[in-house]
């Protein structure tokens, strides 16, 4: 392996960007380009980084590479929140309870050899959760809990945090759409490896168009922050993972509220649906008291997201293409943020393995 391979990371979203800063990290030497068709400030639903809640309350629960990625980024997140604080992460606690029972619930990892495990994987690493009183559980609601130890994240701060960080590390950007992964090596010849972090764009990527991946749509509001302060954030739900999700972010350094929310899977609609943001509304009135009534909320904005959902879990793969290693790493659905850095570590650890072995040849 040369002292100085050169990288493209194809996406701009967190995937991308976590990328192109775990490649500096990892070969501090090496020219890195992003290019992409949207970045940190745009708006396009199907470019779904900015819309997110965003917070960490795993979702993963195979009992392996997924959590392991979760993990990871709980690491680099509260290395993060304590050393660079202006980045947009706070740690904070969050309420959350599920009107199914914990079993079908969706949060218990499956063991070896089959079954469930008897508590959340990640109750150690987040310092402990204290399960709730049934005085505590709002009507119709099974159980629920309450994790002191979190974070929560103002994406508007985060993307572009991101984005200068690269900058400040020398990486470069170029705004540039590809209908086929092969136009992007073809533009930059002397990459030893391309990462394709391009989301539900790989859907119609020519040379990948993956149909295993699906769009779940999201639907958020901004509001402004309430009088009262909101100490930490709200979630209910059936499951972890379900279309009726309800959650209460408040967002750090002056980032409002958001409101969320829905997860519609096969949904491509990207406008906004002002009758259901009167049902988010609603129901997170309902879920956190020091919000105030619906009528009383300063609405911001709305938005709407399509998470880049996929079939049997994200894809995290090499492919060689020729003489260029392309790295897939897209596919996280909702679990973008709180997967990003594991994500990012998996695929540049894959290139890495396949240049190192590819210089010994």
């Amino acid at each position: 392996m040369s002292a100085s391979p050169e990288f493209t990371v194809l996406g701009a979203g967190v995937i991308g960007l976590s990328t192109a800063l775990t490649l500096s990290t990892t070969f501090p030497t090496a020219p890195i380009t992003i290019t992409a068709t949207h970045f940190p400030g745009d708006r396009a639903a199907i470019y779904a980084s900015p819309w997110a809640g965003a917070n960490w309350l795993s979702v993963a629960t195979d009992g392996g590479a997924f959590e392991s990625y979760d993990r990871i980024t709980f690491e680099k997140f509260d290395e993060l929140e304590r050393r660079r604080p202006e980045c947009g992460i706070k740690r904070m606690g969050i309420k959350a309870v599920f009107d199914n029972v914990i079993e079908e619930a969706g949060v218990l990892s499956v063991k070896e050899g089959g079954g469930l495990g008897e508590k959340l994987w990640y109750e150690e690493l987040v310092g402990g959760l204290r399960m709730l009183g049934k005085e505590e559980v709002p009507e119709g609601a099974k159980w629920g809990m309450e994790i002191e130890g979190t974070f929560v994240v103002n994406t508007q701060v985060y993307l572009p945090w991101l984005q200068n960080e690269a900058l400040k590390k020398g990486i470069k950007f170029v705004r540039r759409s590809y209908p086929h992964i092969d136009d992007v090596s073809r533009d930059f010849p002397q990459a030893a490896a391309v990462f394709n972090c391009t989301g539900l764009g790989s859907y119609s990527l020519g040379g990948v168009e993956d149909h295993d991946l699906y769009p779940t749509r999201g639907q958020v509001v901004l509001v402004a922050e309430p009088k009262t302060p909101i100490s930490k954030m709200y979630f209910r739900s059936p499951k972890r993972v379900d279309p009726s999700t309800t959650y209460v972010f408040p967002r750090p350094l002056g980032g409002g509220v958001i409101l969320g929310g829905c997860r519609q899977e096969g949904n491509w609609d990207g406008d906004v649906d002002l009758e259901f943001a009167e049902d988010i509304m609603r129901r997170c009135c309902a879920l956190c008291p020091e919000l105030g009534k619906p009528e009383e909320l300063q609405v911001i904005s709305h938005g709407v997201g399509l998470r880049p959902s996929r079939k049997g879990n994200a894809r995290i793969e090499g492919e060689q293409r020729g003489s260029v290693l392309v790295v897939h790493n897209y596919g996280a659905s909702g679990a973008g943020y709180q997967a990003s850095w594991g994500m990012a570590a998996r695929g540049v650890d894959i290139a890495k393995q396949a240049l190192t072995l590819t210089s010994k040849l």
